[in-house]
């Protein structure tokens, strides 16, 4: 999060739906997995927000992090106004379970830097992973 950002009371973020996918390549012989994930940005403040990017954690099964940290929310920086929702879809690929917990950031219509942490939640490969699975 950038230095000086509050946590605007009133927005929050929340995972809508999972969805784990067995894809058909490999990468060095590893299999690879997808991992689609529909997240909501609601604002209950009482100000516009804008935002400006994101940032993922993700603490991977054999120890190692992953940081993946850029501008914009899937190509945009949406602007919600307050009682509105702001919702989209992305997705992960990888041959490890991971936990992944992020935040969001941007600026509220005071150009106050202002960000919202999502809960962690976890991208599980299925024991059986030869078959897709749907995880909600």
């Amino acid at each position: 999060m950038k230095e000086g950002s509050i946590e605007l009371e009133g927005l929050h973020a929340s995972l809508d739906k999972l969805v784990h996918h067995k894809e058909k390549s490999t990468v060095k012989g590893i299999n690879l997995h997808a991992f689609i994930y529909f997240i909501s940005v609601r604002n209950l403040s009482d100000r516009q927000i804008t935002l400006m990017g994101r940032k993922w954690i993700l603490a991977n099964s054999d120890g190692t992090t992953t940081v993946v940290e850029g501008d914009k929310i899937v190509g945009e920086t949406p602007t919600i106004n307050p009682g509105k929702t702001f919702s989209y879809n992305s997705y992960h690929v990888t041959h490890l379970s991971a936990e992944a917990s992020g935040s969001f950031h941007g600026l509220d219509e005071f150009n106050q830097k202002i960000h919202v942490k999502i809960k962690p939640f976890h991208l599980d490969i299925p024991k059986d992973a030869s078959i897709d699975s749907s995880l909600s």
